[in-house]
């Protein structure tokens, strides 16, 4: 019986992604350690510290499949520890003498935080080509509608023209430069962790460090400069890398569900017949993926109330507030399956363009008024054209006229341009302004 979402069988790909969940399943997390008890003793071995022939049994049976994860859970229940029982079995594995090596000179939190790192960079990699997928999807939409204008709005009203790809350039940029710095901390961010009992290394004679050096470089960890028990920034950077990229994530998810309400509808999540949005209302067209993608996006988010007063321990070791086995794992879970829903829902996008052009015809020339008054206030100042302005659309819009009856009525503007111009100023495509040019550059720039 599952008693977390994540891991139901009926809702666990809605939380979270296969490939995800295997990096984060027992199986890896137990290999994760074994495959640094491997690298331990190997680069024990290298400098000395223990035979290398004990070093090569160990690696030739630390192996998953092997141990009996009924056993081990039994023995944890017993001792109240996470580690010991699977230092004991594979202990058993090997002969007594090879046996005797295992975990020389290390300390608990040695072996979870390297697992841990080993898991969290598998999980990286896997969020960066999902990423991927996501930005080479946004900069398609970005150049197959960087021309298609539609009404730019701010503070939930129509503000001035923009175009379609504008909208879709934006969010590409945040997902590349997201991109950027996860790509900029893959490289020493995943860090190995060797220190013994307090950190100082004493237990491995003067060759610690060089022991930590190779241990990491065996497991393709960067190794640091000291030790790190009690310093959590690495994991909280990790987390907080993801989460802001869920933020975007979940703006994009956000957006599309208010484009495609029934009175805007210029874009929205796709329909296809068999997809059912509500058990009472036959007509709906709820955006369903978009609303599992929210509440990934929002599960994610939640989980910095966890990362950050984590950081918070005492003296050279402490682990009270040992949290990051479980917020590392959550965050890469729910982001991984709101990217893979976020790259379903491009696909199937639906662009609404005839709602597109009647919306940006909705103000009746308003939505350019800007343009016309800084074209007036080039006769007038800016202040006195902008109160002109104001006067008259105000008018316009008590009285349900279009913009351009009312200026025609205005001496204060037809003195200045005649209403063939006014024509030319009312059109909202003649005011975009660079929205294509910095499409292209955004294109330029991540493709």
């Amino acid at each position: 019986m599952e008693s977390n979402p994540i891991d139901s069988v009926i809702f666990k790909d809605q939380y979270s992604t296969e490939n995800m969940r295997k990096i984060f399943s027992d199986e890896e997390q137990i290999q994760s350690w074994l495959d640094t008890w491997v690298a331990l003793a190997q680069a024990e071995a290298k400098e000395g510290i223990i035979p290398q022939k004990a070093a090569d049994e160990i690696k030739a049976k630390a192996h998953y499949e092997d141990f009996d994860t009924d056993e081990i859970r039994a023995e944890i229940k017993k001792t109240s520890h996470p580690l010991m029982p699977q230092i004991k079995y594979l202990t058993k594995l090997v002969s007594p003498e090879a046996g005797k090596w295992i975990h020389w000179g290390a300390t608990t939190q040695d072996i979870i935080d390297t697992g841990l790192m080993i898991q969290s960079k598998k999980a990286q990699e896997l969020i960066l080509k999902q990423s991927n997928i996501l930005l080479k999807k946004l900069l398609q939409k970005a150049e197959q509608y960087k021309s298609l204008v539609m009404a730019g709005r701010t503070n939930t009203q129509q503000a001035v023209p923009i175009t379609l790809g504008y909208k879709f350039a934006v969010w590409a940029d945040q997902i590349g430069r997201e991109i950027q710095e996860i790509k900029k901390y893959i490289p020493t961010g995943f860090v190995g962790e060797l220190g013994g009992a307090a950190g100082s290394l004493a237990s491995l004679n003067g060759k610690g460090q060089k022991v930590r050096n190779e241990m990491c470089h065996l497991l393709n960890l960067s190794s640091p400069t000291i030790t790190w028990h009690v310093a959590r920034d690495r994991f909280a950077t990790i987390a907080s890398l993801n989460v802001i990229l869920a933020g975007t994530v979940g703006e994009i998810a956000n957006q599309i569900m208010l484009s495609g309400r029934n009175e805007i509808d210029e874009f929205s999540e796709g329909f296809k017949l068999g997809k059912i949005s509500s058990s009472t209302m036959p007509q709906k067209r709820n955006p369903m993926i978009c609303d599992q993608i929210m509440q990934n996006v929002h599960l994610a988010q939640n989980e910095v109330s966890i990362v950050y007063p984590a950081m918070i321990l005492e003296d050279e070791r402490d682990v009270r507030y040992y949290a990051e086995e479980n917020y590392i794992s959550e965050i890469f879970l729910y982001i991984s399956a709101a990217l893979v829903k976020m790259n379903t829902v491009l696909d199937q996008l639906q662009i609404n363009q005839k709602q597109i052009q009647k919306n940006l015809n909705l103000t009746h020339g308003l939505i350019v008024s800007e343009q016309v008054m800084l074209y007036l206030g080039e006769k007038l100042g800016r202040q006195v054209a902008h109160q002109v302005l104001y006067e008259d659309a105000q008018t316009a819009i008590s009285n349900d006229q279009h913009l351009l009856d009312v200026l025609k009525k205005d001496k204060r503007v037809i003195n200045d341009i005649n209403e063939e111009t006014l024509e030319i100023l009312l059109k909202p495509e003649n005011y975009v302004g660079e929205c294509e040019q910095m499409v292209e550059k955004v294109i330029n720039k991540w493709s």
